[in-house]
C-alpha cells in the first residue's frame, strides 16, 4: 500500500501534473486525455468548447490535450506557478484527483516534480 502525503503539503497551483497525459497513455498512443461527460458546465460554453474541447473518432468530447500533452487550459509553467482556466466548468474527471491521493503522486513522479 502506497502512502499518501498530506494534501496540505502538495498545492496544485505549484505543480499542474494531473493536467498532463499520463505516460500510460502516451506509450498506448492514447491521444484523448479526460472525458467530457454530457452533464458538464464546459459543453454549455460554445466558446470554451472550440477553444477547450476535442472529439475522439466516436464523438465522445474530451479535454483538448496541447502538442506536449498539456491539458490546453492549463496555464503557466509546469510545476512553479499554474492555473486552470475552466476550474468552474472543469468536467468530473479533472475533479476526481485529489493532493495526495494516488493519481496525484503518479502524476507527479511522471513529471519530476517533487516525486516522493
Amino acid at each position: 500500500m502506497t502512502s499518501r502525503r498530506s494534501p496540505a503539503s502538495l498545492d496544485c497551483q505549484t505543480c499542474g501534473a494531473c493536467c498532463c497525459n499520463s505516460d500510460e497513455n502516451r506509450a498506448e498512443n492514447y491521444p484523448w486525455y479526460v472525458e467530457i461527460e454530457s452533464t458538464c458546465k464546459l459543453l454549455a460554453r460554445r466558446d470554451l468548447v472550440q477553444r477547450y474541447v476535442v472529439r475522439d473518432p466516436d464523438q465522445v468530447p474530451h479535454v483538448r490535450l496541447d502538442d506536449d500533452g498539456r491539458c490546453s487550459a492549463l496555464v503557466g509553467r509546469l510545476g512553479r506557478n499554474v492555473h486552470c482556466a475552466i476550474y468552474a466548468q472543469r468536467p468530473r474527471g479533472c475533479r476526481r484527483v485529489q493532493p495526495g491521493d494516488e493519481a496525484c503522486l503518479r502524476a507527479r513522479r511522471e513529471r519530476g516534480i517533487d516525486p516522493a
